[in-house]
């Protein structure tokens, strides 16, 4: 499961298995684990934050988002 960023307190990545969904990414602070759609930039679900740091982390996906699906498609080949 590769890193494709990290930001403050959040490590950002996706599963070897997630070929088969729609581009998204999980997020993790300690035990929790969001997952985010890239495309439209939408929440999946929330792992446990809470809606201020999923406003948080919907914005640095906002920044990344060109980032995040680039290392999307290099590692599944779309």
């Amino acid at each position: 499961m590769p890193t494709i960023l990290t930001a403050g307190p959040y490590r950002f990545f996706f599963y070897s298995s997630d070929r088969d969904e729609p581009v998204h990414v999980h997020i993790e602070r300690e035990d929790n684990i969001a997952k985010i759609w890239l495309d439209p930039i939408r929440l999946q679900n929330s792992g446990g934050f809470s809606r201020s740091e999923i406003n948080q982390i919907l914005s640095i996906i906002g920044k990344h988002q060109i980032e995040l699906m680039e290392a999307w498609n290099d590692y599944f080949g779309g």
